[in-house]
């Protein structure tokens, strides 16, 4: 669809269920078990901003943006690293690949680290300033991957997987 050019990748710093405030800032939303809720907006109302009515989850970055979280992070620290209560689930992980393959395919974003990557990336890789965002630098379930372009690499990765499948 013309307008929508890349997915961001977040985490809701909540609890494993989708939240009312989650369904106004996030198009797609993960819980905990990998069940997809969808927000209050479509991807669609992301093709412009202009009119207000659109789901606001990146600062300065959401025209053209479609917006997909895992619920999840409550409680999380980037330093020392602690998921938290909530930590992110390989279920969740796994869901937000099989739906980014399918929003890539649905809207024709080629995966690449400017148009498929996570809020941690958005300013190296857009160079567009946010504020402190590490969403994702650390996988929960996989400790050994860290940093927010080897998570990023990690999920664009298996989403060129899951479009060849």
């Amino acid at each position: 669809m013309l307008g929508l050019t890349r997915l961001i990748y977040h985490w809701t710093a909540g609890t494993h269920k989708a939240s009312d405030l989650d369904k106004q800032h996030y198009h797609f939303i993960i819980e905990g078990d990998g069940t997809v809720v969808p927000g209050v907006y479509k991807p669609e109302d992301n093709a412009s901003t202009k009119d207000g009515k659109y789901a606001a989850h990146t600062l300065n970055c959401n025209a053209g943006s479609i917006g997909v979280s895992l619920a999840c992070m409550a409680g999380a620290l980037e330093v020392p690293f602690t998921s938290g209560k909530y930590p992110m689930t390989k279920a969740q992980w796994d869901a937000g690949v099989k739906l980014g393959a399918e929003l890539c395919k649905r809207y024709r974003i080629e995966v690449t680290p400017q148009t498929v990557l996570s809020h941690a990336e958005v300013q190296g890789t857009l160079r567009i300033k946010q504020r402190g965002k590490w969403d994702y630098t650390r996988l929960s379930w996989a400790p050994d991957v860290r940093g927010a372009t080897n998570c990023g690499n990690l999920l664009r990765n298996l989403i060129k997987k899951e479009l060849e499948t």
